[in-house]
């Protein structure tokens, strides 16, 4: 079995990505959207946590958080919001009981992989190309040809405040198809 080991970091960016379960395409649905995006403001009530960039594509999310000074714990604050989402969701969805036994023994439902995959921003440059790399996702699954045309991204809030034109193409040396994260 795999020892899986969690950075222990205090502050600072971390990048995650978080996939549904069997990569079921949840978030085709704007009820499941909501539910998220209140599952997300309710945990950031409790546990305060900068969302700085976010890519909510139909079967996994991408988000980069910015955590405060002397606090690291981001396994608190998914649990929370896999849980918030998933109660929610459940009351109002059907979700196939195709769970395995040992999902089943530790009380986990149909919607999320067990894990989520993180890695810690260590410069700003990772922190810029993870941005990039969250808006781009997209696009690089093709789901639309431009990253404008994605409505369920922080890549909007981005143009807004000027840190991208409205009509930016991203290039392909800027997104490493190469570099694995997570997917």
């Amino acid at each position: 079995m795999p020892n899986y080991i969690r950075a222990k970091f205090q502050g600072g960016y971390y990048f995650f990505t978080v996939v549904t379960y069997r990569r079921r395409k949840l978030f085709k649905a704007a009820s499941a959207r909501r539910y998220l995006k209140q599952a997300i403001r309710q945990t950031q009530s409790k546990r305060p946590f900068e969302m700085v960039a976010l890519c909510l594509l139909p079967d996994h999310i991408h988000c980069l958080w910015k955590l405060p000074a002397g606090d690291g714990d981001f396994s608190t604050r998914w649990s929370s919001i896999k849980g918030l989402f998933s109660r929610q969701y459940l009351r109002d969805h059907y979700c196939p009981s195709a769970a395995t036994a040992s999902r089943r023994r530790k009380g986990e439902v149909c919607l999320w992989q067990r894990r989520f995959w993180e890695h810690q921003i260590r410069d700003e440059k990772g922190l810029q190309k993870h941005v990039d790399y969250i808006h781009y996702n997209p696009v690089k699954h093709g789901l639309v040809k431009r990253v404008e045309d994605w409505p369920w991204s922080t890549y909007h809030r981005y143009v807004k405040e000027g840190f991208y034109k409205d009509d930016e193409s991203f290039a392909d040396t800027t997104h490493d198809t190469t570099t694995d994260f997570g997917e």
